[in-house]
């Protein structure tokens, strides 16, 4: 195999394909001698667009059409958002970079103000459970519904009128320069992440030792530590869990925090935060999913039907 030459599988939205484009720039900048290409891919979750996500279920549902490409060879390495990937990936697959964290937090796009400010009633469009039942909880007078699309599709259908307000994750408006329609970012502590969202995640074969050295200079420390800690937290909740689950870790020194959610769809949720030190993230997220079943998620979830892994936009 031609080490110089590599083909990088990817979503053909436009979020996507700045990604893409993203981590092909970086690369070439670092390794100018390479020759890169993209291949689009069209996922599951792409394709099936009259139906809520729940429905279909969530496993690899933007992931595993881009896998198979990998898996035949057809591909080197694969960008994707590190929030559609499923908690455990099949063996032969790893991911060789986290990328820096971009803006974490979920936003609300609407021309009636701020999330406090809307009247009840409003029409709020959300595709994600976990974003459902954390807006429930804060303002049960709102009416939600579910929202498919891409980026710009999802802001089309704001402006002609089927939603007055949508939640999206910053990161994808900021990356589009869409920035200015954003009328809310929520912090955290109102609207708990999806695990790891805003990072980028760069998938290849575990024995591609190439692929590995190029995309090196890529993963940031930080983020892998923040990713691990999140995904084990997930995959310790169990990975065909369909109830609202939220995971965001953030560091401070050598201190590694992570906040956790499990909720239902009436907007019932716990909620749990542990601290340790950054080399034990893995252990970190199996605690927190440890103590948040011990807490009451376990009923949240045994109330749950079945799906998969949790996918936002």
């Amino acid at each position: 195999m031609d080490s110089r030459r590599l083909v990088i599988g990817t979503r053909a939205s436009k979020l996507a394909l700045w990604q893409t484009h993203h981590v092909r720039d970086r690369l070439l900048a670092l390794h100018p001698q390479l020759d890169i290409s993209l291949e689009r891919i069209s996922t599951k979750g792409d394709e099936i667009q009259d139906r809520p996500l729940a429905e279909i279920g969530r496993n690899s549902l933007f992931v595993a059409e881009i896998e198979e490409a990998l898996r035949a060879k057809r591909i080197r390495l694969a960008v994707h958002s590190a929030k559609d990937l499923p908690s455990t990936l099949p063996d032969e697959f790893g991911i060789v970079a986290f990328t820096t964290r971009a803006d974490p937090r979920d936003v609300l796009v609407s021309k009636q103000g701020t999330l406090m400010q809307l009247p009840p009633g409003t029409r709020v469009g959300t595709s994600a459970p976990r974003r459902a039942c954390q807006l429930k909880a804060l303002r049960p007078d709102l009416i939600y519904l579910d929202i498919r699309g891409n980026v710009d599709t999802r802001l089309a259908k704001l402006d002609r009128g089927d939603y007055d307000a949508i939640v999206l994750a910053a990161a994808g408006l900021d990356r589009l320069e869409w920035s200015h329609v954003v009328t809310e970012r929520l912090d955290p502590d109102v609207m708990l992440p999806a695990v790891s969202q805003g990072i980028l995640a760069i998938e290849a074969h575990a024995d591609d030792a190439d692929v590995a050295r190029l995309c090196a200079p890529l993963d940031d420390p930080d983020a892998r530590t923040c990713a691990v800690a999140e995904r084990a937290f997930l995959a310790a909740m169990g990975a065909g869990c369909n109830a609202p689950l939220a995971g965001f870790a953030t560091l401070s020194d050598n201190t590694l925090t992570l906040s956790a959610l499990v909720g239902a769809t009436d907007g019932r949720a716990v909620r749990v935060t542990r601290a340790a030190p950054r080399t034990e993230a893995q252990a970190l997220g199996e605690s927190v999913a440890k103590a948040l079943m011990a807490a009451g998620g376990a009923e949240l979830l045994a109330a749950a039907t079945g799906g998969g892994d949790h996918t936002d936009v």
